[in-house]
């Protein structure tokens, strides 16, 4: 990155400067703007959405093709019962506190987090939250009333919705790409031949009805998510270490965090998994995977950390959790969350559904274990306990795999809706038995590496922002990785010349068909139209000039954004030579 990055005479944030370049050069901005627009969503324009585009084809050849996994594309609208089963409906939720004055809704930690010395406010309970509104006397950020002794409460995020007409099925858009891989296991274990570990993949849009939508495309109600889901056998499959051992991250676990004098520590991924910095090796491996791609797409690494998650701000389903965190205007920001979810989802969608999500592993030699078994006798549960012999029944083949000591007296005991019973022994038809088995059911664990794409968008923008000065001239540039530049190359005729355009015209035509990104710009003196590609991020900008058309070997000038150094190739090689650099196999400067 520049050193002349975040460079300003004036005291306007780079943020602010940014999202005044995105709206004027077509990155993103509020939607519906004919309409007075909406809170939490944005469009992308032209250039945005090629660079979103281009940094969701850098995450899949990474994380899809790479690492050899699954990509699938799953409806965004789902019913019901999925989202009780994963613990969307009951634990999805961000504190809301209302104006008694205004009656504009805010979030409480976020009042909290921005008037006060909390920095992790969305950690602590509500009550506590409560606590500290009064305590600091805060007030609401659009009138100034005080919000001591209003109440904080949950408020979901999902956004509701109906499937069909008439008494139609209640459904909800997705919060996270993750439950649509999830429903889908017991077909996508098939087509992964029924061997752990593999891995599913999906980019797409997910939905948040946030209470405080801000920072633009930070935090909106519409955004897209790069999700991995990695299944493995948590007693068996070991991650492949030793191929990011040597990545060096700056970590930030929770013991720094919680002393008063801790830090940042630098190491590498081998060193904080041999001291237990970070515990889970799974999710090590896929730090060590997405730091250097973090790097490959444009993000700073000066302004760049994993923070572990509080035991507070852990989702419900997550054993451990670190975030990929990018500095922005002083702030930290969320850009993914690497997550053991263990076996909360699959377990969680066996127990609402009519299907196994579960693998079969198959033994290399066939074992023999005992079974305890009941077969009890309904002559007599039927009329002991009538409608709920059968629950009976559930109740003891339960407490036989559980507990075999129970069936050893005269009577076994268990418990139904509340009251106690005891049934003889000798009526549960208890028994152990030796069974050849040729393997068990494994309910896999899931290792998510999930991905703000917007965030990650917004983060190389932001790192790419950069100010200078050329020829007694200010100037604003994108210090874009070509990887990910909305365009690659611009193409201009340095005047209105027939001659000259023609020429022009094939240049494009060429790197065109060599599979690069191009701009034809004849508007403006040739000054003005390299200052607009540089504020878009083009990397190069190819000049026809009369030397072109009256030297006998064709050439024409090439410009570098970031130098703005030029130098003269020639028209037959041009196309092979921008493609070459593109792909990183050959350097500007270099040549």
């Amino acid at each position: 990155m520049s050193e002349a990055n975040d460079a300003d005479a004036t005291d306007q944030p780079t943020s602010e400067k940014l999202v005044e370049l995105a709206k004027r050069r077509g990155y993103f901005f509020q939607s519906s703007g004919a309409y007075g627009g909406v809170g939490g969503f944005y469009t992308f324009g032209p250039q945005g959405a090629s660079l979103k585009g281009n940094v969701e084809d850098a995450w899949r050849d990474r994380f899809a093709v790479a690492e050899g996994n699954m990509e699938i594309d799953a409806p965004t609208i789902m019913p019901e019962p999925v989202f009780e089963a994963s613990g969307h409906l009951e634990g999805f939720d961000d504190m809301l506190v209302e104006c008694p004055e205004c009656g504009e809704s805010h979030r409480a930690d976020h009042v909290v987090e921005d008037n006060t010395e909390y920095e992790d406010a969305e950690s602590l309970p509500i009550p506590e939250v409560e606590e500290v509104i009064a305590e600091y006397e805060l007030v609401c950020p659009s009138c100034g009333a005080g919000l001591a002794g209003q109440a904080v409460e949950a408020f979901n995020l999902m956004f509701a919705t109906n499937i069909g007409p008439g008494d139609s099925q209640p459904g909800y858009l997705r919060p996270e790409t993750a439950q649509g891989i999830f429903v889908e296991f017991p077909r996508l274990k098939e087509y992964a031949r029924n061997q752990l570990p593999f891995g599913v993949t999906q980019i797409g849009r997910a939905y948040r009805n946030e209470i405080s939508p801000r920072r633009s495309i930070i935090r909106t109600r519409e955004f897209t998510q790069a999700e991995l889901e990695y299944f493995i056998d948590p007693e068996e499959d070991e991650p492949p270490l030793e191929r990011v051992a040597d990545v060096e991250v700056r970590l930030y676990p929770v013991g720094e965090q919680n002393d008063e004098d801790g830090s940042e520590i630098e190491t590498t991924i081998g060193e904080a998994v041999e001291e237990g910095i970070i515990a889970d090796e799974w999710v090590a491996y896929f730090l060590g995977v997405a730091k250097p791609w973090y790097e490959a797409v444009g993000v700073d690494m000066d302004r760049f950390r994993f923070r572990q998650h509080l035991s507070g701000e852990r989702a419900h389903y997550a054993a451990d959790c670190w975030d990929a965190e990018s500095e922005i205007d002083g702030n930290w920001i969320e850009m993914a969350g690497f997550a053991n979810r263990t076996d909360y989802d699959l377990s969680k969608h066996e127990e609402y559904s009519e299907d196994r999500f579960t693998v079969f592993k198959q033994y290399d030699e066939p074992k023999t274990v005992e079974r305890a078994t009941v077969d009890p006798d309904m002559s007599y549960l039927g009329p002991e306990f009538g409608g709920a012999a059968q629950t009976v029944v559930a109740e003891l083949e339960a407490l036989a795999e559980r507990d075999r000591a129970a069936f050893e007296g005269d009577g076994v005991e268990i418990e139904l809706e509340g009251e106690s019973h005891v049934i003889p022994v000798e009526k549960t038809g208890f028994s152990v038995d030796e069974e050849r088995i040729a393997g068990e059911h494994v309910t896999p664990h899931v290792i998510e590496p999930s991905f703000g794409v917007d965030r990650v968008v917004y983060t190389v923008l932001h790192h790419a922002y950069s100010e200078d000065e050329v020829d007694g001239e200010e100037r604003t540039y994108l210090e874009l990785e070509p990887e990910v530049a909305p365009t690659f190359v611009g193409v201009f005729p340095l005047q209105s010349d027939d001659e000259l355009e023609a020429v022009a015209d094939d240049v494009v035509a060429d790197l065109r068909e060599a599979g690069l990104s191009v701009t034809y710009d004849d508007s403006g003196n040739i000054g003005r139209r390299y200052r607009r590609q540089d504020e878009v991020g083009t990397p190069f900008c190819v000049t026809i000039d009369y030397e072109t058309v009256e030297d006998e070997e064709t050439t024409v000038t090439v410009r570098e954004r970031d130098t703005t150094e030029q130098k003269r190739l020639s028209v037959d090689d041009l196309a092979e030579t921008l493609a070459a650099i593109r792909n990183g196999d050959r350097e500007f400067e270099a040549l």
